[in-house]
């Protein structure tokens, strides 16, 4: 496989690790428990009677297998994430690194973006401004008045323009040679199973090859 597809199984792997942990964090799935209505104490003519409670899941009765389903595809993790490791060894690039520094190539393009895209404005806000004056009386009153506001950039559009060109470009090839090695690197690994299996129909796969 390669590693686009070892990563997608990685995420498999995790998602039933996931749920076979859902399971056993239920106490309703790990222990057991009978409520018995005492009722001779009170009514000698009456019995006892036992209520057992329903499990939470249908797992309840074969937590230790899920247990050993668990310790399974933690094994299976491992020895994916170490091919995984060594596939990526064997590669051109540092593809984490690379990776990495994308998102932070990504995020300051977006930034210079904007400001490429900023421009200088002037607006009239009516009755924006007030202040004091002295009326015919010689009174101190307030007063209304418009205000212009002038936005001008403080920087060289040009300049900035050029710089998002640049990590742009960048990027954009950096995200294609990650691309490439996704999906024509080596992973030695064999899925022992499909990526597309469901929880129950992986776990039943597993415990029918343990029991034989």
């Amino acid at each position: 496989m390669n590693l686009k597809d070892a990563f997608r199984f990685q995420n498999k792997l995790q998602s039933h690790i996931t749920d076979a942990l859902a399971i056993l964090s239920r106490d309703e799935n790990i222990t057991k428990v009978e409520t018995t209505y005492l009722r001779h104490k009170v009514m000698p003519e009456a019995q006892n009677e036992t209520v057992v409670e329903e499990p939470e899941t249908e797992y309840a009765d074969r937590i230790t297998d899920i247990i050993t389903f668990l310790l399974y595809l933690m094994e299976e993790k491992e020895k994916l994430s170490a091919a995984i490791r060594k596939a990526k060894s064997s590669l051109d690039i540092d593809m984490d690194s690379e990776i990495s520094l994308n998102v932070s190539r990504q995020l300051l393009a977006s930034t210079l973006q904007r400001m490429c895209d900023l421009r200088s404005s002037e607006k009239i806000i009516p009755n924006g401004g007030s202040g004091f004056r002295f009326n015919v009386d010689g009174n101190q009153v307030t007063y209304k008045c418009d205000i212009k506001r002038v936005t001008t950039i403080n920087y060289d559009r040009n300049a900035i323009h050029k710089a998002f060109q640049k990590l742009s470009r960048q990027a954009d090839e950096v995200s294609a040679k990650i691309d490439l090695c996704m999906v024509t690197s080596v992973v030695n690994y064999q899925p022992p199973f499909s990526v597309n299996d469901s929880f129950a129909a992986t776990f039943e796969g597993f415990t029918e090859v343990a029991g034989n």
